[in-house]
């Protein structure tokens, strides 16, 4: 590959990244009231990803060796707490992880 072609590509790939981040404002920006089916996805994507992310992050827990996924089920256990107290979906993934990572760094 040279370099042209990887400059193509690059390109390409902000552009449809910056059109597709402008193209909900473009779309339903006239002041009006959002469609019914956007305010249902609105409700139901974010407990749908989460639910992919535990099923990802569950999915290797081998229950007869090593820890039997106890860091695992502690970090689900905090994210729920955390959603559950401040129902933010960021913050509730982004202290589970770093206490996953802090978990399995310190070797415990």
């Amino acid at each position: 590959m040279n370099d042209t072609y990887i400059s193509m590509v690059i390109a390409v790939m902000a552009i449809v990244t910056i059109a597709l981040r402008f193209l909900p404002f473009i779309v339903f920006d006239h002041g009006e009231q959002l469609p019914e089916w956007i305010t249902y996805l609105g409700k139901v994507l974010p407990p749908a990803i989460m639910s992919m992310l535990l099923v990802y992050c569950l999915r290797n827990i081998n229950l007869v060796e090593g820890n039997h996924g106890f860091p695992e089920v502690i970090c689900v256990g905090i994210a729920m707490l955390i959603h559950n107290w401040k129902r933010n979906t960021l913050l509730s993934i982004g202290v589970s992880t770093l206490l996953y990572m802090i978990i399995m760094q310190s070797g415990m």
